[in-house]
């Protein structure tokens, strides 16, 4: 009798919450929840790509200062 009722309690339990985690799940997939979710990544991407960029252009700006390359050359100050 105890071994029937343990179960019965753990099937239910069981039950209630795959109905919760379902409905959580079914909550989550809705059109409008969707398109919050993808317009929260596609700004996450913007400003990832604007990070690279800024790292990028700092990093060539220090390349370009090591390498002289923004000093004017001989050819150029006969130009001028």
């Amino acid at each position: 009798m105890i071994r029937r009722l343990f179960w019965l309690v753990l099937g239910g339990s069981l039950g209630a919450w795959a109905a919760f985690r379902l409905k959580r799940l079914m909550r989550a997939l809705t059109p409008q929840a969707l398109v919050h979710q993808a317009s929260g990544v596609g700004q996450t991407v913007r400003d990832f790509t604007d990070d690279v960029r800024t790292a990028m252009h700092a990093r060539e700006d220090e390349l370009r200062d090591a390498l002289g390359l923004d000093a004017p050359t001989e050819t150029d100050k006969d130009h001028h």
